[in-house]
């Protein structure tokens, strides 16, 4: 009877390591623990346990946002940037759904924001604030900057019924690139201009004056601004170091825009569909491809001029 029931043991130890060795060969990517379990009769069987499913990730030594260096020896500003890498990095749709779209966009901001000498991490602040979609915040900012209809207007974006050029991916960019540059010359350091882009210029300065403490890590402020540039700096943590947190797309996962033209317009347009169809593409490419375009019509005032994306065909 004795020898029965250890052989009943032995059985259910080799079908426990078979399920194990099975399991790890199917995620062989996860790094594994070993023991040893002692049999009642002395023997020694080495299990392996495969990794847990949630992985905890080791923060960089040290970061920057526009080469200037984040405080990561604080406690509440490690635990603060551990905080929003660990919120994006398991938010995988979201994440992966974001570098795809950054194929699309990312050259034209970085190209913009080079021309402007503004810091090419700004253009991870794009992503926190929009995700490189044309949203609405609950307050009215628009598109990937998510201007306000007066901010948009104070830096020559048009925005009316028929066009609103917070929508136009250039244009507004270039608007952005000046309020930036306003909000440095106002604070001399990069890292306050893109707080005051969240919080407003005013917003900040006050905080500042309040606490008398410069440093916007030293700032105790409102949840929203307190997170902000902490995501801006997720995001840049994980877009250059995706392997690192299990993102592996390749270079024919990400989004691509068409090879597209465009076409100089100086007399208003009526019918926005059937001038698309006139010049061989659909108004949903149009809308598609020129989002500043709000309505069904064009009217072009005297001596002004629009330009109009539509494919190669």
């Amino acid at each position: 009877m004795r020898s029965y029931h250890l052989f009943i043991l032995y059985a259910l130890i080799a079908i426990l390591f078979g399920i194990l060795i099975y399991q790890h060969n199917l995620e062989k990517n996860r790094i594994s623990d070993q023991f040893i379990l002692e049999t009642p009769t002395g023997d020694k069987v080495e299990l392996t346990i495969p990794e847990p499913k949630v992985r905890i990730f080791e923060l960089p030594d040290k970061i920057s946002f526009s080469g200037e260096p984040v405080p990561l020896e604080k406690q509440d500003v490690y635990e603060r940037l551990e905080r929003e890498i660990y919120v994006n990095v398991y938010w995988q749709s979201n994440m992966v759904l974001l570098m795809k779209r950054s194929g699309k966009f990312l050259p034209t901001i970085e190209r913009i924001l080079k021309e402007n000498g503004i810091p090419d991490d700004f253009k991870y602040l794009v992503m926190a604030e929009s995700g490189f979609l044309n949203v609405v915040s609950p307050a009215g900012a628009s598109g990937f900057w998510q201007l306000m209809p007066a901010t948009a207007k104070e830096y020559n974006l048009e925005v009316s019924n028929e066009v609103d050029e917070r929508y136009h991916l250039e244009k507004a960019t270039v608007a952005a690139c000046k309020y930036l540059k306003s909000s440095y010359a106002r604070f001399g350091n990069w890292t306050s201009v893109a707080a005051s882009y969240n919080m407003g210029i005013t917003g900040l300065k006050k905080r500042k004056e309040e606490q008398r403490f410069e440093n916007y890590y030293d700032l105790f402020l409102n949840d929203e601004t307190s997170r902000y540039i902490f995501r801006v700096l997720a995001f840049k943590e994980i877009f250059e170091n995706p392997e690192k947190y299990g993102f592996e797309l390749t270079k024919k996962d990400y989004y691509s825009l068409p090879l597209l033209r465009e076409l100089k317009v100086t007399q208003s347009i009526p019918n926005l569909s059937q001038w698309a169809l006139r010049h061989n593409s659909s108004y949903k490419e149009l809308k598609i491809h020129n989002p500043w375009l709000r309505s069904t019509k064009l009217t072009v005032p005297k001596n002004k001029e629009y330009f109009i994306k539509l494919p190669v065909t």
